[in-house]
């Protein structure tokens, strides 16, 4: 039994990426097997590897399967338990983390005199180990990344696990060891107004990365594009420089990351693994507000790495000096390097992120088609994928082509859901466009006259063409409070009545506005 399922293992080594088949397939155990019923029991170390093996492996595993042992077999996943099975190997056990964290190579230190190079390490950290054993680079006055860096050739990709992608587009998945997604690079990126300088920044950084901007700070509403741009800057390092040290990681992983050293009693090795990186790409900083012990050892890995002139870049989706909960002293950090702000797409944006990732995953999309779904699909970049991933599902599901017709029958309660409303989001946007000005400015806490004219105008707006409350219009605009809402509405209406020029441009914006209805 235990003979054929390693067979198993064997057999989708040649049809998995390494990393994949290291990480998932073989940690798992052969709990048991029934000839008569052809059950087998297959034991994952954790819940999470589980569930992951389960969504994304099992049709590898159930050809394997068949293959090896000549016979209709059910596969049962289990979580292995202790008496289970046999204690796994170092090198297994500093590749699988507990569950529901990002494996760090915070295990305990291997048995003294394993076979294992990288297992009982002085600081019982693998990975760590891993980064010790990397080729030296040349250091100089510029840093890690500084110096005559070796002609190499582009990291190869992971190939795309046979079975499915990852995520609704067939994207493939993050590499484990950075966390960096392979299909998430410059190249995919689509590039307009609304994204162009944190585009040129994230370049600029992803070609001298320590010295350009440390820190780049990117920041703007939800499904914008700042985590795409993350993973391209390290993808683009990676590519020029395969053995650097780069690690992706959200706020909240982080901050599990440091429960979990504590719990263990690891918080050197956690230190010495986030100190030692090249680049760090810490997504959502907002969600570290708040949590006073994980903001001081971030800014212990910021202070280290920028001191050494290696890469930190950032993503939020608050402007920094607006955030609540975080210490001054990492506000003050952030400012020090370049903010820039992805806005939301204008309309021929979207449609050429439309097109793009339709090419992407092979399907033919008509401009005029794309056209139509940009126009109602307005919010953001990630509720335009998801918009297509449904019309290709659709159309897989009708076997038909993609047209017109199909597309508002696929999408029959999201263009109802958007028909008829106008949001707060929309007019700000509208307002900024119109003034020249960025939508983040509608809420942020700057007065220049500049800036308080439109905000007022959006205020005022929102009271005339939404069901939304005076203190809800003030929280979208910065959290302020529903007397300066008032105060805004009652000064513009006022002001309508007297200056033809400014209710002329009001009145433009409304019929602008009404479109959507």
């Amino acid at each position: 039994m235990q003979e054929q399922w390693q067979a198993c293992v064997d057999r989708m080594s040649g049809q998995l990426s390494a990393p994949a088949h290291r990480t998932y397939i073989r940690p798992l155990v052969c709990l048991g097997f029934d000839p008569a019923s052809g059950l087998l029991r297959l034991g994952a170390p954790s819940q999470v590897k589980l569930n992951i093996v389960r969504e994304q492996f099992a049709r590898n595993i159930e050809d394997a399967v068949k293959h090896c042992f000549e016979q209709a077999v059910t596969v049962q996943y289990e979580v292995v338990k202790a008496d289970d099975a046999e204690a796994p190997s170092a090198d297994e056990a500093a590749d699988d983390g507990e569950a529901g964290f990002l494996d760090l190579g915070l295990t305990d230190p291997g048995p003294a005199g394993s076979a294992d190079p990288l297992a009982g390490k002085a600081d019982g950290s693998a990975a760590a180990a891993r980064a010790a054993a990397r080729p030296a680079k040349a250091r100089g006055d510029t840093g890690r990344f500084g110096g005559a860096s070796k002609a190499a050739a582009p990291k190869a990709a992971a190939p795309a696990a046979s079975g499915g992608g990852f995520g609704s587009l067939g994207a493939r998945a993050p590499d484990d060891d950075t966390r960096l997604l392979p299909d998430a690079t410059f190249a995919t990126f689509v590039t307009g107004k609304a994204n162009e300088l944190a585009r040129a920044a994230a370049s600029k950084v992803a070609e001298r990365p320590g010295t350009a901007f440390n820190p780049l700070f990117i920041y703007g509403g939800v499904g914008l594009g700042k985590t795409h741009l993350m993973h391209a800057v390290g993808n683009a390092i990676l590519e020029r420089q395969p053995h650097a040290a780069v690690r992706y990681v959200s706020a909240n992983q982080f901050f599990q990351d440091m429960v979990q050293a504590l719990r263990r009693e690891t918080v050197d090795q956690f230190k010495n693994l986030y100190q030692s990186l090249d680049l760090l790409l810490i997504d959502d900083i907002q969600f570290l507000s708040g949590k006073t012990r994980s903001q001081e050892e971030f800014f212990y890995v910021f202070e280290a790495l920028v001191a050494d002139h290696r890469q930190i870049l950032i993503s939020s989706d608050t402007y920094p000096k607006e955030m609540s909960g975080l210490d001054d002293r990492l506000k003050s950090r952030f400012n020090q390097g370049l903010i820039a702000a992805i806005e939301p797409p204008e309309l021929e944006m979207r449609v050429a992120i439309l097109l793009r990732k339709a090419e992407q995953a092979h399907v033919r999309l008509a401009e005029d088609v794309a056209f139509f779904v940009a126009k109602h699909i307005r919010q953001n970049v990630r509720e335009l994928e998801g918009a297509l991933a449904r019309i290709i599902h659709f159309a897989e599901f009708r076997q038909a082509p993609i047209e017109i017709d199909l597309v508002k029958e696929a999408l029959r309660d999201l263009l109802s859901y958007n028909r008829g409303q106008i949001s707060i989001e929309l007019i700000q946007r509208t307002v900024a466009e119109a003034y020249g000005i960025k939508v983040g400015d509608m809420g942020s806490s700057r007065r220049p006259a500049r800036l308080v004219l439109p905000r007022q105008i959006a205020m005022y707006l929102s009271k005339e063409l939404t069901q939304k409350s005076l203190p809800e219009i003030g929280e979208a605009f910065g959290g302020r409070d529903h007397t300066t809402v008032l105060y805004a509405v009652r000064k513009i209406q006022q002001e309508r009545r007297h200056q033809s020029e400014l209710n002329h441009k009001i009145h433009v914006l409304e019929q602008t506005l009404r479109e959507y209805l």
